[in-house]
């Protein structure tokens, strides 16, 4: 089997409202406004607490309160936050937990904050800062999304769309002709891959937040910036490993975490976005050409079969963010059944936020399900930082 049913729960018949939708976008923005402290932004939802974590309040994208802040504004809010203010404090969660280096982090670090900032008022200091954050984390070991440079080449494809300044084409050139000179190569599996040397253990994953489909997603978007040759060489690479890595049983499709399990286990079939086959359709839903479309296919019937995660609603490992994979094939295919699948995934990811309380995060609790529901009204099948920054 491609999944572990114990990480799933049962889907909870309910036809799609979009009154209720709204209705639930709506109490997750009134309670997570109510919430905010000036001194402590929102609180840490302890699901989101590692063992040894510093009692400082968390403001990274990833699960803190730029996240938040992102996300009520992309949800037509105007919260007013001082992002100055928010910038110190998320060097102070940084240092507190042992990563004051890593201030470029995409997910983590600075480079959101100041993307933020940069879309509220352009400057030429704010632009001088993102280019030495993308520059500073070229050569960064984790290459993969959270922490390494395919978090910031994507800062970087972002910044180009923005602004058509040729410094952000540079970058990103720069930062995809490093990451290619570290591609390495199995002749065991037939495939490229890359190491990953993340919180102190090297490993190969090929998920969608710290492996290799997390770097071929801002490859793709910004495929233009390449030029031909370079692109169709990413693309043979791309589809090569995708290919070669997927687990088929019948219909289903799932890909493992990691290219080469770690030494005396086996870790066991995941379906969320952060590791397996959802990831997957998200980060590659939007590749050229056809050559993967049946392991795409394949990959959402094992998230539909698979069905919501018991983790909760949210995106990383959570119902929404599987959903979305039902929303890329809905655009890739025009397939009316991906529509509705997404839209059923949202009305069981309403009953896990009514049933597990506040969780004011972008990536792990209520705001990217309120996204995910906004997402499912519209049809829109773009993931919240990854398909889109600015309006």
């Amino acid at each position: 089997m491609l999944y572990d049913p114990a990480r799933h729960e049962a889907l909870q018949a309910g036809e799609w409202s979009a009154d209720r939708a709204r209705e639930t976008i709506e109490r997750i923005v009134r309670e997570t406004e109510a919430r905010c402290s000036p001194d402590t932004w929102w609180p840490v939802h302890p699901r989101d607490v590692e063992p040894g974590d510093a009692p400082v309040p968390s403001t990274t994208l990833y699960f803190g309160a730029a996240g938040v802040v992102w996300a009520l504004e992309r949800l037509s809010r105007e919260p007013r936050a001082n992002l100055e203010a928010l910038r110190a404090g998320n060097r102070e969660w940084l240092r507190a937990n042992g990563f004051g280096a890593e201030t470029a982090s995409y997910l983590m670090g600075d480079t959101p904050i100041e993307l933020m900032a940069y879309g509220r008022e352009p400057s030429e200091a704010r632009a001088a800062r993102l280019a030495a954050l993308i520059a500073a984390n070229r050569e960064h070991p984790a290459r993969e999304l959270m922490w390494g440079a395919p978090g910031t080449l994507l800062a970087a494809v972002f910044l180009h769309e923005r602004t058509g300044d040729a410094r952000w084409a540079e970058l990103f050139c720069d930062t995809a002709d490093t990451l290619w000179s570290q591609l390495e190569w199995s002749a065991e599996c037939g495939c490229h891959f890359w190491t990953q040397d993340l919180y102190g253990r090297r490993s190969t994953y090929l998920d969608a937040v710290h492996g290799f489909v997390a770097t071929a997603s801002p490859l793709a978007r910004g495929r233009t910036l390449l030029g031909e040759a370079a692109w169709t060489r990413w693309h043979e690479v791309i589809v090569e490993t995708v290919g070669r890595t997927a687990t088929r049983e019948g219909p289903h499709v799932n890909w493992r975490p990691e290219l080469f399990d770690p030494p005396g286990r086996t870790p066991a079939p995941i379906v969320q976005f952060c590791h397996g086959a959802p990831g997957f359709v998200v980060c590659l839903g939007d590749l050229p050409g056809d050559e993967l479309d049946e392991l795409l296919l394949g990959a959402g019937e094992t998230t539909w079969a698979a069905g919501p995660l018991a983790k909760g609603p949210g995106l990383c490992h959570g119902t929404a963010g599987n959903g979305y994979a039902f929303l890329k094939l809905h655009r890739r295919t025009g397939d009316a059944r991906w529509l509705a699948r997404a839209r059923a995934f949202a009305m069981h990811a309403i009953a896990q936020s009514e049933r597990d309380g506040p969780r004011a995060s972008l990536w792990t609790g209520d705001l990217g399900v309120a996204l995910y529901l906004r997402a499912c009204l519209d049809g829109d099948a773009r993931f919240p930082t990854l398909d889109v920054f600015y309006a």
